[in-house]
């Protein structure tokens, strides 16, 4: 099978990269590395094509899903930071980009699946958020909303292009994926929050910490981007990945500190501090992976003791590399 991954150097799109690399695909990476990294391919990139360039590229894009069998697309201007600081790349890549990859994928036949997320929902905050769910968005003049609604039309766009051409299409929606390989250089908390524990820093939660997330672990995720690709019944539809336990900021903090047997204190930050003023968050996001079970048999079982205990083996592991190399 010849697979392209674009935005394969990142943190899920590497573990996907080893998941198919192992499986015994032809990979092509395209990533233009701006929040990727090569090193995150390190275990799979002497078996795989590297290409450095953008998804913005209309023409390189083409040219490298003509020689692909499908495509996943999980290029995009991620991380709070990324998204409140340079909010018109940010809009350019997730549009302009998600439009080049399906085009080429419609003209090259070439099977696609789109890597959405759950910022879609906004700020709904109800239970268990199934995929037909209403969207519920602030301004579209405030920053912190330009990536949802973004994404948003990507999914827009794919389904057109099922419903119109015929495109074999999928849409994924994951929800706060975490493991190895995971930054907190673009605001993403469990890394942050674990090398701050490590360090012996305060632990920063912005806002009250009453805020509840369900934090998927990437080793669940990867391989169900596969299967949903993989599973006609799930062409033209968008389908939620997300954890099973819906668990507090505060409680991730205090797990994350015992986890690391650290003596940290948990400092709260308000929103303004960390971002500006006229920030907004979400209370509340729990997904309903009903859709995912049924379709492939997606069930998270991984507890978060363990998720978080992965990724403070892979920041443990990267501060070692950073040191050996000092």
């Amino acid at each position: 099978m010849r697979t392209l991954i674009t935005g394969g150097a990142g943190f899920i799109g590497s573990h996907l990269t080893d998941l198919l690399v192992a499986r015994g695909d032809e990979v092509v990476v395209l990533d233009d590395l701006s929040t990727g990294c090569v090193d995150n391919l390190a275990t799979s990139i002497d078996s795989l094509q590297f290409v450095e360039g953008s998804v913005l590229d209309a023409d390189l894009v083409d040219s490298l899903v003509a020689r692909a069998d499908r495509v996943f697309h999980l290029a995009a201007a991620v991380g709070v930071h990324t998204i409140l600081g340079e909010p018109l790349r940010s809009l350019r890549t997730n549009l302009h980009g998600t439009e080049n990859v399906l085009e080429a994928s419609l003209t090259h036949d070439a099977e696609v699946l789109i890597a959405s997320t759950s910022e879609i929902y906004g700020k709904n905050t109800a239970d268990a958020l199934s995929e037909d769910a209403d969207r519920i968005l602030g301004s579209p003049l405030t920053a912190r909303w330009t990536y949802a609604a973004a994404k948003g039309l990507d999914e827009s766009f794919a389904h057109a292009y099922a419903r119109e051409h015929g495109l074999r299409v999928a849409i994924a929606r994951p929800f706060n994926t975490v493991g190895p390989r995971q930054t907190g250089r673009y605001g993403m908390v469990v890394p942050n929050l674990v090398r701050q524990a490590i360090a012996g820093a305060p632990l920063t939660v912005h806002g009250d910490g009453t805020q509840t997330r369900c934090f998927g672990y990437v080793g669940e995720v990867a391989p169900a981007l596969v299967a949903l690709l993989e599973e006609p019944r799930a062409h033209g539809c968008a389908v939620n990945l997300g954890g099973a336990r819906e668990v507090s900021i505060l409680e991730l903090a205090g797990i994350i500190r015992d986890r690391t047997e650290s003596e940290s204190e948990v400092t709260l930050v308000p929103y303004s501090e960390a971002y500006g003023e006229g920030y907004e968050d979400m209370q509340r996001r729990v997904p309903n992976n009903q859709l995912a079970a049924e379709l492939i048999g997606y069930e998270p079982r991984l507890p978060l003791e363990r998720i978080v205990d992965a990724v403070v083996d892979g920041v443990r592991g990267r501060l070692e590399r950073a040191g050996s190399r000092a």
